[in-house]
């Protein structure tokens, strides 16, 4: 998605949630000067995802029953929003990609870059902190911002760590992507509960990324498949588990 086309999204998310614009660069502007010696190319993403089949991870209630189909599945790409990568880790499953703020579990976070995942971090202007914790301490690493892009910090659309998964999976050409705990209504999954201070206001951030990932299946070129009980609209239902 082209930024112009991009930010209009944003400028409606900006209003509703009360965030700044200038923070939000300014916190892009300082990740992409924390990253100008280590950061990857956006082309390793693209040869990882473009024509692939992605399996796009959340940790919405989905998610832990359907380890096994992930597992079996080994052949997909993996890409993973921040907090599920510790359920996929405690299961013995390497994440390919993981898309976060930086509000999951530090030491999952870690682990995940220490097996080889590319961590896709994404600065705004409430993570400042976080970017000057943990981003040296990882070593296969680019940036994602929700504005302006600038060096080696790419701006991908997506509002949530769960529908930047999709984002950047669309824009990088993913044949397709099938969605697993990725329920966007009100039953949050026990992963990102612990950690989540205000639980109305990341409902009403899921119902936002919920409407994001609905415009973008209207324009979508790769396949797309949800396999929670209520499927987001445009995706199709994929039935697993039902035993």
């Amino acid at each position: 998605m082209k930024f112009e086309e991009w930010f209009p999204y944003y400028q409606s998310i900006r209003q509703q949630f009360g965030y700044s614009t200038e923070k939000d660069q300014e916190a892009a502007d300082m990740l992409s000067k924390m990253i100008k010696r280590k950061a990857l190319d956006a082309k390793i993403l693209q040869k990882k995802i473009a024509g692939k089949q992605v399996m796009v991870i959340g940790a919405g209630p989905g998610l832990e029953k359907n380890i096994e189909f992930i597992k079996i599945n080994y052949k997909f790409v993996k890409i993973v929003a921040n907090g599920a990568a510790q359920v996929l880790i405690e299961g013995k499953i390497k994440p390919d990609i993981v898309v976060t703020d930086l509000d999951g579990d530090p030491s999952f976070l870690q682990q995940a870059d220490k097996m080889g995942a590319i961590m896709v971090v994404h600065a705004h202007g409430d993570n400042v902190y976080m970017l000057k914790k943990l981003v040296p301490k990882f070593r296969h690493l680019i940036g994602s911002t929700q504005v302006m892009p600038v060096k080696n910090v790419y701006n991908f659309g997506g509002f949530t760590d769960g529908d930047r998964c999709v984002f950047l999976a669309e824009e990088l050409g993913a044949k397709e992507i099938v969605l697993i705990g990725m329920e966007l209504g009100d039953n949050i999954g026990k992963y990102p509960k612990g950690l989540v201070k205000n639980i109305g206001l990341k409902k009403e951030k899921l119902k936002a990324s919920k409407r994001l990932l609905e415009m973008l299946a209207k324009q979508s070129r790769s396949r797309l498949f949800d396999t929670a009980h209520r499927p987001i609209r445009g995706f199709t239902h994929l039935i697993i588990n039902e035993t």
